[in-house]
Parts: C-alpha cells; sequence; structure tokens
C-alpha cells in the first residue's frame, strides 16, 4: 500500500503540458514563425515563447530549432504537435458538447464536403436541415477528401461529407446513400451510341479526367480496372464543370456523379451521358467524424438528414 501511495503521490506532483502551451506549439508548427503564431494565438511574442519555453521543460527535450528567420520542429516537437492536436480536438468537443448538452445539431458545427457532391447535395438539403434545426450554426468547407480527413483528425472540422471507397484510420461514418458513376461521351462518339458501355471500351487515351487528388478519378479508374494516364499532356480539369465544357467541346470522354447528372451539370449541347454497365459502378457517399468525436451521434443526425433519396 505505501509503494502503491508513493507512485500515486509522485504522478500527480509531476508537471503536467497546460492546454495553452500545446495550442501555442500547434500554432508555432502552423505559422513556422513564432511572431505569426503570437498573433494568431492573441498573445504578444514573449509570452508564446515563454509558453513553449515552459513546455520544453515539462518534456524534458526541445521542441523547435530556432534560427534566424525561421522556426523548424524537433522530432520531439513533431510528435508532441501530433499529439496535441488530438489532445485540443477532444478538449474542443467536450465544450461543445457541455454547450449543447440535450440539444442535437445546434451551436457551431464544421462540416467539410468534396467539391464533387457539395454542389450537387447541399443546395437540396440544406433548406431542409435549417427547418428541422433552427439552431444550427453550420461552416461549411470544400476540399479534397485526403485535405478534410486531416482536418478531422486534427480537430479542425467536426464531420465531413466524402466518398467511399477511401482509406483513413481513424474515422467512423455514416451512411447517406449511393451514387453510380456515369460516362459523358461527346454527340458523335462511339461511345455515344445506344446501350450501357461494354467492358474494355473505355481506354486511357480517351479520357478526360479531374486533377490527381480527387477521388472520383481514383474510384472511377479502379472501377474499370484502367491505369491512370501518365505526362504532362493528359488535360486535367479543376471541377466537374470545366470537364463537361470539355466534353461539349469534343476533345474526349469523361465520368460523372449521377447527382451531378439530376443537378442537371450535363444538360448542355453536345453531351450524351450514358450508364457504363448493366452491373455499374458506384460511390458510397457518407458523412465522417474522428473516431472518439464528441458529436459523433450528431454527424449520425447529419448522415439522416442528408439521406439520398
Amino acid at each position: 500500500m505505501a509503494m502503491a501511495f508513493g507512485i500515486a503521490t509522485a504522478y500527480v506532483g509531476r508537471m503536467l503540458p497546460t492546454l495553452r502551451q500545446l495550442q501555442y506549439l500547434k500554432l508555432l508548427a502552423e505559422h513556422a514563425s513564432f511572431s505569426r503564431a503570437a498573433e494568431a494565438a492573441h498573445v504578444s511574442q514573449p509570452a508564446l515563447s515563454a509558453g513553449v519555453q515552459e513546455l520544453e521543460k515539462i518534456l524534458g527535450a526541445s521542441v523547435v530549432e530556432r534560427t534566424r528567420g525561421n522556426v523548424t520542429l524537433t522530432a520531439v516537437g513533431a510528435e508532441a504537435v501530433r499529439r496535441a492536436e488530438d489532445v485540443l480536438a477532444r478538449t474542443e468537443d467536450l465544450v461543445e458538447a457541455a454547450r449543447n448538452a440535450g440539444k442535437p445539431l445546434s451551436g457551431r458545427f464544421r462540416l467539410g464536403v468534396i467539391p464533387t457532391v457539395a454542389p450537387f447535395l447541399l443546395p437540396a438539403k440544406l433548406p431542409g436541415l435549417k427547418i428541422a434545426y433552427p439552431a444550427l450554426r453550420l461552416f461549411i468547407r470544400e476540399d479534397l477528401t485526403p485535405r478534410l480527413v486531416a482536418a478531422l483528425k486534427a480537430g479542425h472540422l467536426d464531420a465531413a461529407v466524402i466518398a467511399l471507397p477511401y482509406s483513413a484510420q481513424g474515422v467512423d461514418h455514416a451512411r447517406i446513400g449511393d451514387d453510380e458513376i456515369l460516362a459523358a461521351a461527346p454527340v458523335g462518339h462511339p461511345l455515344a451510341a445506344g446501350g450501357p458501355i461494354a467492358p474494355g471500351s473505355l481506354k486511357a487515351e480517351d479520357l478526360i479526367l479531374l486533377e490527381d487528388g480527387h477521388c472520383l478519378r481514383d474510384q472511377a479508374l479502379a472501377a474499370f480496372d484502367i491505369e491512370p494516364p501518365k505526362g504532362d499532356d493528359v488535360f486535367a480539369a479543376t471541377s466537374l464543370h470545366t470537364l463537361v465544357q470539355m466534353v461539349s467541346a469534343g476533345l474526349g470522354v469523361s465520368f460523372l456523379p449521377e447527382m451531378a447528372v439530376r443537378a442537371g451539370l450535363a444538360d448542355m449541347p453536345g453531351v450524351v451521358v450514358r450508364h457504363i454497365s448493366a452491373k455499374a459502378p458506384r460511390r458510397e457517399i457518407v458523412v465522417a467524424w474522428r473516431t472518439g468525436s464528441s458529436r459523433a451521434a450528431e454527424a449520425k443526425l447529419l448522415a439522416e438528414a442528408l439521406r439520398i433519396d
């Protein structure tokens, strides 16, 4: 008993980092500058520097390398930032959960959405969501899946609408619905004829695609076992709207999500939309959240409100 008591006493007496110190380090990692990090933290530069120095004393190791005009994280600092992001995210979750206890989907909710979903799903669903949850203050960020997942894990987002398949550890999800992947071809193109497109009919050299990083690009190519086109001469669009314009101009064949076609994206001269095969490829649209988030229940409610009919 005496030994157990001694261990407990020693643990209680140990200095631990404060949330403010962890926040200073996180901001320093983001801005790579003491002055810019201090400005973001709304404190003086000496105060932030002192907080980081105190953190280093507690950890017993340097967290940053200080050189003129440059700040670089040490190995210990990089690991501390990774863990600090999780601690700060969970703390913010705690505050939001306490403020909105018993009031689901109220207050601030930060939602990320991928670009191949946002302009087609949100305008149809958000008015009903606003009526159902009038106290909800929704902040929306449109970005590519890898960056949204990173923001989820860092606590910068509460949830994100993404498309599966996508492998991400530490993330849970709730289903919104399926979205068929369709082919779009120019009028007069051999693939614009009637009937489903036969397997093997799509060739890499015929395709114009979204730029690398868009999950729709990867999912469509994987569904048809097509190697991604290589070389700087391959056209890569930044948006589905640009893709449709290129197809209309007769520059090639591309892929479109069904929700975009339903929203009228392909309703323009020169574009023919076709199902690819009897067993059409689909992507699963989900609401994802960080594993262990206190807002998981709200993310599931959001998935229900955004469900694809």
